[in-house]
């Protein structure tokens, strides 16, 4: 009994540190933020206790339709990362000569600064001096200038479209990974019996690629619905706040406005969204193991 007493508390003390690091960075900072969720907190010495009315006004103030936007926008971003990465992926593990060069230049959106590659496809989507507007005008698609992020719909998309330039490259290394550890038996078995290309990779390929797709899945969707610096940069959330998400509405309203205590309303939302996906998520994942075990 001393001595299962003893391997036990041994390790509790081995996974101290990890639990104080869990207790101070991301509990003790989640319990403030709903704590001062339910406060007027502002600029101001006095803070007072409101109840669920910052959670109230959110709603009254349209966050219904920020909310919607949001996951549409986390949607089709991931949707499109999960596809171009699969072709990537499919393309880059092919035994061609120089794979090696293409497989550095995939990697180039995700090596240059963020900040930089944002500036840079705003360029691109200028008006007058963009190089997508002057290729549309030169092969006679349209008639004159397109400001992509003058317009609610076109600036939508091109914020969508950005984000996918950007984390493509993460998704197809990491699928490229999993391609790899697929056994080239199997290949070789399919091949032999007369398979297709096509049917080895939806018989094969992509049945073993489904725990890195749903992992990979779950990585991107954080990412995307947490995205903060494409759409800050490129339009601050306009024209006429049609590219407004739920994290550039969270930071406008606790740091434009100085409204902390509705700010911070804002984010348990978001955190709630992003912790039920997980909840799902993992419920998936374990039932796909308890079948794999079967």
């Amino acid at each position: 009994m001393n001595s299962q007493r003893s391997n036990i508390l041994f390790a509790w003390l081995l996974l101290l540190p990890a639990l104080l690091y869990v207790l101070a960075i991301v509990a003790w900072p989640l319990v403030a933020t709903v704590n001062l969720s339910f406060t007027d907190a502002a600029l101001k010495k006095s803070v007072n206790w409101v109840g669920w009315d910052n959670y109230i006004k959110i709603f009254r103030a349209g966050f219904g339709t920020i909310i919607v936007r949001t996951f549409v926008w986390t949607f089709f971003s991931v949707l499109f990362k999960m596809v171009i990465g699969t072709c990537g992926a499919l393309l880059l593990s092919v035994a061609l000569p120089g794979r090696t060069i293409f497989r550095v230049l995939t990697l180039m959106p995700w090596i240059v600064p963020m900040a930089i590659g944002i500036f840079m496809w705003g360029w691109m989507y200028n008006g007058q001096f963009g190089m997508i507007s002057g290729l549309l005008q030169r092969f006679g698609i349209v008639d004159g200038p397109v400001a992509f992020l003058a317009y609610g719909s076109t600036a939508f998309w091109a914020t969508i479209m950005t984000d996918v330039w950007i984390g493509t490259p993460m998704v197809t290394f990491y699928f490229l990974a999993a391609i790899q550890s697929i056994s080239k038996d199997l290949y070789e078995a399919a091949w032999v019996d007369g398979a297709s290309r096509f049917y080895r990779f939806r018989r094969i390929t992509l049945p073993l690629m489904v725990p890195a797709i749903l992992t990979m899945s779950m990585i991107s969707l954080i990412s995307t619905f947490n995205s903060f610096d494409i759409i800050w940069i490129l339009t601050h959330g306009g024209p006429s706040g049609e590219t407004t998400t739920m994290i550039i509405d969270t930071y406008r309203t606790a740091i434009g406005s100085y409204k902390y205590g509705e700010g911070s309303a804002r984010a348990v939302l978001v955190a709630i969204c992003l912790g039920i996906f997980c909840f799902f998520y993992f419920r998936v994942i374990n039932r796909l193991t308890a079948a794999d075990s079967k």
